[in-house]
Formats: C-alpha cells, structure tokens, sequence
C-alpha cells in the first residue's frame, strides 16, 4: 500500500471525522495524518490495529526463539516427544 495515496491534514481529520471513520472501516486502509506538511500521526481501524498487534506479538516470539537457538538453548525434537510419551499414562 502506497501511503502517498492516504494523506490528509490534519485539518481534513477535524472536518471529517465520522466520514474518515467509515471508510476506514470499509477499506482497512490507514490515513496519515500531517500537520504543517510532516506527517504526524497514522489513523486505523481497529480489526487492523489488532491484526497488526498479533503480528507484531508472533514477530517477538520468533525473534525470542531465535534468540535462544543462538544462545544453545534449545533440545533436540526426539528427547522431547520421548520425554512426553513416558508421560502419558496409557
């Protein structure tokens, strides 16, 4: 998504607020929002902020995991799952 195609004055989210709303809702796009010609703020609707939030989260587990794998924190697959199967009480 190209963001030159979203940008509006600040001016435009006073005078416009409901209308920005729905088509926010409608398109998922955000708007950025400028004041004095510098971009200031990004406006979204909420589905894509919280898609964008659960991404973000999955983003921090991989790099944590990454992490650990560099560090030489991790066990070998087949230990584990022995490890669970001597757990199940069959």
């Amino acid at each position: 998504m190209k963001y030159s195609t979203q940008v509006k004055p600040i001016s435009y989210l006073k005078s416009h607020a409901a209308e920005i709303v729905s088509t926010l809702s409608q398109t998922r796009q955000p708007l950025l929002i400028t004041q004095n010609g510098e971009a200031k703020l990004v406006v979204m609707d909420v589905k894509s902020y919280e898609a964008q939030e659960e991404t973000f989260a999955l983003l921090k587990l991989l790099a944590l995991g990454k992490r650990e794998m560099d560090q030489g924190r991790f066990r070998d697959v087949e230990d584990v799952f022995t490890e669970i199967d001597a757990l199940d009480p069959k």
